[in-house]
């Protein structure tokens, strides 16, 4: 359907002409957007912003009929224009008032948002404007359900000084399906939903699948919740009990409402693909089949996305990067590219993989598998001996592989001098050698460019035959991960410089610096220990390397490097090229994983338009981008909530056992502590820390005893007793057994330390601004409303720069996964979020707002299944009462997996 036809079925634009009627009038002709109504409908009417602007100029509300007055709207076009007010007034342009007089919102101090729910039954409009965050009542939100779109009015301010509003209109619902686990209360039948974020049980109406107490189902919403009534619904679909194997799996993808099953159009158009390169395909493509092109990945990769080959090139290097022709197979505007974007990216879980293609497309045709001829898009790269990138060629070519390699056994070559390695690839082992020649060169290159190169712990989850986690180890990235991100990194800055020259449009991957606030608690964090970042107001990536050269040998590097991490923002797809603050680059974007990323697919459109001197038109390059970046935090969000699953169940039978560990974040109300060896994460609620008064001080990263003056800082080792592990909320409370002990202390004084010795400020006020009251409950164990906190994770999510090796769902075995390139840069270690303040609660004391031995606040941020800030109780039906933070715009930060590709 063209885009005309698809705007005339949305919205009608356009009138039969009147009897008689001549050229428009000259109120028409004003119209500031009449030559895209003209261009969109042969009769046009006024267009929206015409509308609005005749409302906001009259300065007060209009009936129907005079706006069709002043717009010169005739009796024959006044249905159809006013159907055109009515989606106006659905999208909440205009309201009408009870006169049925329209107005805008604005004039009538009303906003427009999204509705952002919390388990204990408030919530807060997300404003359309950026403007901060509104808080909701539970009163309020009775009527609404998380995501809805609603019109509100600012009613005046919390008791926390946060705006309070009301809800004026409902102008979308978000919900028409909920995943959640059946309950029977009291002989009646209720959903309990998975996402915490919806507070509302819903009510089963007779009729639609059977289900019993216990399963977990999928209801179509009915009836959406009143100011007097419950939702209600009925069952479309039983997906079976809890604790089923892949359970978890199977929630994630319609908590989080992830396409996990391809449209018949698009299996359609499979089926009609071939299943290998034809004879017509291979017109107007260079062959490349003699080269001995390799692909180097993980162990259980089954989709290829790229080849390498290097060989000399005088006193540099000639390095080819082949990646997979995904763009000739699916055609923009297809059935296979429509689902194709609505996925964004492939979504990897334990044990399996929601791919973006289907499989013959991801795993066979497209993959660039061993001994076969593969279509594939070329950069041709000479790079001088220091790293500089000479000169650059893209042409679409045929490949044949020469060998699958894997990570390890390249290295075992290469690094290992492994004799049975070396003899076993032959006639390969001289270009790898030289491919690692090259390797050395481009990461002194990265040196001296001044990126960002931080170091994780990266792990990998070993299951059982039950699918269960039988094991959590390490991921161990050698340098063979190193060298094929090199080279990776290398052709995606060619694509964005061949894009950006040819100012053709597409999408880059940018990376902005630190906001100024972040820096600013950066700065004050590294003066303690005697530290300071250059650059002024708007440091670069050198100076961020910089600090973590100098300290990579302390005992405490891990501390600091947490911290900067944390102050770096999240990478996002934009048209808009602002550069890779983390990388160091002008231009960045992403070429290298076209069967596993939407963005990558678009940027190969992009490069043959240009090579074909025509332009690529993918429609508005920035919805795609806002999309694209929302399917990646999507995918991130949906795979957290089944690894900390997986953890949870994993913990079970270890409650009353003791372990080591680290302080991996401090919270307004404890501290999250990683465990050694295991690496799962669990939360040490400031009533357990011992009789006193903690304060969290945002700067250093601490919780500090009033009394005592015992503090507990970001990395601080501890040994703790796992007392709690509950399922249902996916949460494990630890208890403190030993106290911290540091790898280093502050070095000297601060300004605020010599100034605490001189005294109070004038007035009596403490330097920094806090009145210490004894006798009042301590502000540590209140949620302060500007602190984002987020605790490291197990990482399984396709990451932005992660190995574009990967798996069928049918495949055992997780997708591994090594650093990216920007690793630590594009997202942060992740870390539970955590739970938005209530104001219904107040600064309740954190001892009375815990249920039972070990039970975690409500202010606990989730470290598995409830990627949002929410809290549940121990029992579904539970809502506990708790502090905490509003929601932030901000996005959240995310640990990459991730290996070679950037």
């Amino acid at each position: 359907m063209s885009k005309k036809a698809k705007n005339k079925t949305a919205e009608p634009g356009g009138a039969p002409s009147p009897a008689g009627r001549g050229e428009p009038s000259a109120v028409r002709r004003a119209d500031p957007f009449y030559d895209r109504e003209a261009a969109e409908y042969e009769h046009p009417l006024p267009s929206r912003e015409y509308v609005e602007q005749i409302l906001a100029e009259r300065g007060v509300p209009l009936e129907f009929h005079d706006i069709c007055e002043a717009l010169v709207v005739t009796e024959d076009e006044a249905p159809l224009f006013e159907r055109r007010l009515r989606a106006m007034e659905r999208d909440g342009q205009i309201i009408r008032n009870r006169r049925h007089a329209f107005l805008l919102p604005d004039k009538a101090d009303l906003i427009r948002g999204r509705v952002s729910g919390h388990a204990d039954g408030f919530g807060f409009l997300i404003r359309e404007d950026k403007q901060p965050d509104v808080f909701l009542g539970p009163k309020e939100m009775r009527e609404v359900l998380h995501g809805d779109r609603v019109i509100a009015r600012v009613t005046g301010t919390d008791r926390r000084g946060r705006p309070e509003g009301k809800i004026v209109e409902i102008l979308e619902r978000a919900n028409t399906r909920i995943v959640g686990r059946v309950l029977n209360e009291h002989g009646v039948l209720i959903v309990v939903p998975e996402n915490r974020r919806i507070a509302q049980d819903i009510l089963l109406a007779p009729g639609g699948k059977k289900a019993t107490p216990g399963q977990v189902v999928t209801v179509e919403l009915l009836v959406q919740p009143t100011k007097f009534a419950q939702p209600i619904g009925k069952v479309v679909e039983v997906l079976g009990n809890y604790a089923d194997p892949g359970m978890e799996i199977e929630i994630a993808l319609r908590k989080h409402e992830l396409p996990y099953e391809f449209s018949s159009e698009a299996k359609a158009e499979t089926r009609k693909l071939p299943l290998t390169v034809r004879k017509k395909d291979r017109a107007g493509r260079e062959d490349i089949t003699q080269l001995p092109l390799v692909t180097i990945d993980g162990e259980t990769a089954k989709d290829f996305d790229d080849a390498v080959y290097c060989e000399r090139q005088g006193r540099g290097h000639r390095l080819i990067v082949a990646i997979a022709d995904v763009s000739h197979y699916v055609q923009a505007g297809g059935a296979l590219d429509a689902d194709a974007e609505d996925r964004g990216n492939s979504v990897y879980f334990p044990r399996r993989v929601i791919p973006m293609l289907p499989e013959k497309l991801s795993n066979g045709l497209c993959s660039l598998n061993p001994q076969v001829e593969r279509l594939c898009m070329v950069c041709d790269m000479s790079i001088s001996p220091t790293g500089a990138i000479k000169a650059y060629r893209f042409y679409p070519a045929v490949m044949f592989s020469h060998a699958r390699l894997t990570y390890t056994k390249v290295a075992a070559a290469l690094y290992g001098q492994d004799a049975v390695v070396r003899e076993e690839l032959g006639a390969l082992l001289p270009h790898l050698e030289t491919l690692d020649k090259l390797f050395r060169v481009l990461l002194k290159a990265r040196a001296k460019r001044g990126a960002i190169d931080f170091e994780t712990t990266e792990t990998r989850m070993i299951f059982d035959d039950a699918g269960k986690i039988e094991r959590i180890v390490p991921e161990v990235r050698n340098d063979a991960h190193r060298l094929i991100e090199e080279c990776m990194l290398a052709a995606n800055v060619c694509a964005s410089d061949f894009l950006q020259k040819r100012e053709h449009p597409a999408l880059y991957r940018v990376h902005e610096g630190p906001t100024p606030e972040k820096l600013e608690k950066l700065r004050g964090f590294l003066a303690e220990f005697g530290l300071g970042i250059g650059g002024g107001d708007e440091p670069k990536a050198g100076d961020y390397a910089n600090i973590l050269d100098k300290v990579k040998d302390r005992p405490d590097a891990q501390l600091l490097q947490t911290v900067m991490l944390r102050s770096l923002r999240q990478a996002v797809y934009s048209p808009d090229n602002v550069g890779h603050f983390g990388l160091a680059y002008e231009a960045y974007t992403h070429f290298t994983s076209p069967i596993r990323r939407y963005p990558d697919l678009l940027v190969h459109r992009s490069i043959k338009a240009a090579l074909e001197d025509r332009t690529y038109e993918a429609g508005d390059w920035d919805d795609i981008g806002l999309h694209c970046s929302a399917t990646e935090r999507r995918a991130d969000d949906a795979t957290r909530d089944v690894v900390a699953w997986l953890k949870c169940y994993y913990m079970q039978d270890k409650v009353g056992e003791e372990f080591s560990g680290s302080v991996s974040a401090v919270v307004p109300f404890g501290l999250f502590v990683a465990l050694d060896d295991i690496f799962i994460e669990g939360l040490v609620h400031i009533s357990d820390l011992g009789s006193d008064y903690f304060h969290f001080d945002e700067t250093r990263h601490e919780l500090a005893g009033e009394r005592t003056g015992t503090r507990y800082r970001l990395s601080d080792r501890v040994r703790v007793q796992v007392v709690r592990v509950d399922l249902e909320t996916t949460k494990i409370d630890f208890r403190l057994l030993e106290a911290p002990q540091r790898a280093t202390e502050r070095v000297g004084k601060t300004e605020r330390d010599r100034a605490e010795a001189e005294g109070p400020a004038p007035g009596g006020e403490p330097v920094d601004g806090r009145r210490r009251r004894r006798g009042k409950k301590a502000r540590g164990a209140v949620f302060e409303p500007s602190v984002q906190f987020e605790a490291p994770e197990t990482v399984v999510a396709a990451s932005d720069e992660g190995a574009s090796s990967g798996e069928s769902d049918v495949v055992e075995g997780p997708k591994p996964r090594t650093a990216p390139a920007e690793a630590g840069l594009d997202v942060k270690p992740r870390q539970p979020k955590r739970a938005k303040a209530s104001a219904e609660a107040g600064e309740v004391s954190p001892r009375k707002s815990r249920k039972g031995s070990g039970a975690a606040s409500s202010d606990q941020p989730e470290t598995s299944r409830k990627a949002a800030d929410t809290a549940a109780s121990d029992k579904p039906k539970a809502r506990r009462k708790a502090t905490g933070t509003p929601a932030s715009d901000e996005p959240k930060a995310r640990n990459k997996k991730g290996g070679k590709r950037g």
